[in-house]
């Protein structure tokens, strides 16, 4: 990986806020800022810390728009992760998490607000899948209305 000027600084701003950054880094990608934060699979309420002032300074003083988080090695994230990036997509932001493993990708709020994307991105939408659910029950119940009155109908003849 190739780190330019630019996310050197960056990463000289964060660093010169905390003592330690546990391997993050930061890359850019079709207009992307990519928050990666190594290998490490068990976030802990500092690593939390971490990538919360990281896309602070990302989003707030940078003006970044669109920002993904690397997931590839993570198996755990405390309880206000999905609540963090949330707040940040309610002000805007595109936010996606790249290559999520499974036990990230079956928990309940990651299933009711992220979609997939192509190449293992996983993109959150809000909670527009409720919102489809619920749309969907609500043409079959509709459907099913009918069909039992064409029914009756048909049996009163």
């Amino acid at each position: 990986m190739v780190v330019t000027d630019d996310q050197s600084n960056r990463l000289q701003g964060i660093m010169a806020e905390r003592k330690n950054t546990h391997g993050l880094s930061l890359t850019t990608h079709s207009n992307r800022t990519i928050v990666d934060i190594g290998d490490m699979e068990i976030w802990d309420g500092a690593d939390l810390s971490l990538i919360r002032d990281t896309l602070t300074r990302l989003i707030e003083k940078e003006r970044r728009k669109s920002v993904a988080i690397q997931m590839r090695s993570v198996k755990y994230v405390p309880s206000g992760f999905f609540g963090m990036l949330y707040d940040y997509f309610e002000q805007g932001v595109s936010i996606r998490l790249i290559r999520p493993q499974p036990r990230i990708a079956n928990m309940l709020w990651f299933k009711r607000f992220f979609a997939p994307e192509s190449g293992g991105s996983h993109v959150l939408c809000g909670d527009r899948r409720r919102e489809t659910a619920a749309m969907a029950l609500a043409g079959r119940e509709a459907w099913e209305a009918n069909s039992d009155s064409t029914e009756l109908s048909h049996a009163k003849v």
